[in-house]
């Protein structure tokens, strides 16, 4: 099972991951619209931001 990454919207970095490959998203911004990840509380927009850097 993938680590949790948003727990307010129970994504994983797998989810996330998948999201930035298959849609070629470049900003914490279209990964919150493609996952819903860091659209509720926001603490863990810095590692969307890190799994992004980690991506590109």
């Amino acid at each position: 099972m993938s680590e949790t990454i948003c727990n307010c919207m129970n994504v994983d970095r797998e989810t996330i991951v998948k999201a930035i490959k298959e849609k070629n998203l470049t900003t914490v911004e279209e990964v919150q619209d493609a996952t819903t990840a860091g659209t509720g509380c926001g603490s863990c927009v810095p590692d969307i931001e890190d799994i992004l850097a980690e991506e590109s």
